[in-house]
């Protein structure tokens, strides 16, 4: 039995569970959602077939990449362990290079086979979608009965099938890649004078192993986070009794159990405690202690939800539950084989400098670009507005007080705690327009020391508070002299 499948059904299960006690939809049946109209999203296929094919190509073009990568990293250990003993060098490398290219040319020509696997781990949406497609193609009318739906459904069942042999091929390659590794290492363990020679080159196909391995785990999670289109898809499908008939049998899910006839109606659960009588039990017990009950019950709902989340987690870093769990012996770089556009920061800051003798209260509120450089740190620019507030709760007058100028770079020290250091330029004379402002020569400098802490949020919009207690140390110089001293809020929005 595959037990790391079973664990992470059961845990899917589980967090369904608690969730369904505090849905008020809890007690819906399928009969009673069996009629429902179909109002189905008219751009969908359109969007799936986008998906698939874009990450069709991630897969083959990062496997690719990976596989000349690792070949010429092990074809330079080849060559370094030539010079000092040739036969154990041909009886290590020599057959590595033929199976490079043939896991190369299988990720280009593979298009896979109508059944879905089942081994490793479950990728829930796959499941629904490949039923969802399946049972499209038997009902074509449900979407217009046009030939041309037909042909759509057709070819985005080609491509899904082509990328769930991607993502095989892709678990193949990783696995090879950790059977190189492990061949490589045990060489090297049994002959101690070559460690010296070689561990510094093993050292690369270590590290590359590794960031290809979660790099696939990065595409299956996005995979399996489908935006609000392809949901709202599948709940209208799954309003449909025959739908959901549909896939008792012919999910993946469903064809590991015999599930009896007349399952999920009416009759079937005469008799039986269903989630609406389990949710009415469990929130009179809780009720029995008035609003403490029922507020301690969500808490530990709650905590328990957390304790899962963080179960899956660890889980995912230990690969996935897949069993070949890779523990790197070295500090990977978050941000390794990234993209430029996944890379990018993008937030937002605000800090208020007190009323001075010539100028009023002002805020200055902005806009930061960060790129990140691995390892939590980052380097970026930005701008400001200067707003002013006027002198005093009495004398309230709002004004252009100005615009800046920003670059910054951030360093981890420890924990959430990092290093901040940047250069401002400043224009601090008010302006009624933006055409009045004058060359930068005349503008004002600052320079930025200071510590900034991190707090993480869970917000959809708002991902990091950053507060930064920042010192300037060209105030001193500026005439008149401005706040030495500077307190910002930031916050990151991706």
């Amino acid at each position: 039995m595959n037990f790391p499948f079973m664990r992470n059904f059961f845990l899917i299960y589980l967090i369904g569970l608690g969730f369904s006690i505090l849905s008020p939809t809890y007690g819906q049946t399928p009969d009673s959602a069996a009629n429902k109209v179909l109002s189905f999203p008219r751009h969908w296929l359109s969007r799936v077939q986008a998906r698939i094919a874009g990450l069709n190509k991630q897969l083959t073009n990062q496997g690719e990449q990976y596989l000349q990568l690792m070949a010429r990293q092990e074809q330079r250990l080849q060559q370094t362990l030539s010079r000092v003993d040739s036969g154990s060098a041909q009886a290590l490398f020599g057959k590595s290079a033929q199976q490079y290219a043939a896991l190369g040319h299988q990720l280009k020509t593979d298009t896979g086979n109508r059944s879905l696997s089942l081994n490793g781990t479950y990728h829930p949406y796959l499941d629904s979608l490949h039923g969802s497609l399946a049972y499209l193609q038997q009902h074509p009318e449900l979407l217009g009965g046009s030939a041309a739906k037909l042909a759509q459904l057709q070819r985005a069942s080609s491509q899904l099938q082509a990328l769930e042999a991607r993502m095989r091929d892709a678990d193949q390659i990783k696995a090879y890649f950790q059977q190189r590794k492990q061949q490589i290492a045990g060489f090297i363990a049994q002959h101690a004078n070559l460690k010296g020679l070689l561990t510094k080159q093993y050292g690369g196909i270590n590290r590359e192993a590794y960031y290809y391995s979660q790099q696939i785990r990065q595409y299956k999670e996005l995979w399996n986070n489908p935006d609000q289109l392809e949901q709202r898809a599948l709940a209208v499908l799954n309003s449909r009794l025959d739908y959901q008939n549909f896939m008792q049998t012919h999910s993946s899910l469903g064809s590991l159990f015999q599930i009896p006839k007349g399952y999920g109606s009416s009759q079937a659960l005469t008799g039986m405690q269903t989630k609406d009588v389990v949710a009415q039990q469990v929130t009179a017990k809780a009720s029995t202690g008035g609003a403490a009950g029922l507020s301690a019950l969500q808490s530990n709902l709650q905590s328990a939800q957390n304790a899962l989340d963080t179960y899956k987690a660890k889980l995912s870093a230990l690969g996935a539950g897949n069993g070949d769990a890779d523990i790197p012996n070295f500090t990977p770089n978050s941000q390794h084989k990234k993209t430029l556009w996944r890379r990018l920061e993008y937030g937002v800051n605000f800090q208020t400098t007190r009323t001075a003798y010539y100028f009023p209260s002002v805020s200055d509120l902005g806009l930061s670009l960060g790129y990140l450089l691995g390892h939590d740190n980052i380097v970026g620019i930005g701008a400001s507005y200067k707003l002013g507030w006027g002198n005093g709760i009495q004398h309230i007058a709002f004004s252009s007080q100005g615009i800046g100028l920003r670059s910054f770079l951030q360093i981890k020290i420890k924990g959430s705690f990092s290093a901040t250091g940047g250069f401002e330029y400043n224009y601090t004379t008010p302006f009624p327009a933006f055409t009045q402002i004058p060359r930068l020569q005349d503008w004002t400098r600052s320079g930025l020391i200071g510590v900034t802490k991190t707090i993480t949020t869970k917000g959809r919009v708002l991902k990091k508070t950053n507060l930064s207690l920042l010192w300037d140390f060209l105030s001193y110089s500026q005439l008149p002299p401005t706040q030495p001293l500077l307190f910002r809020v930031g916050y990151t929005l991706n």
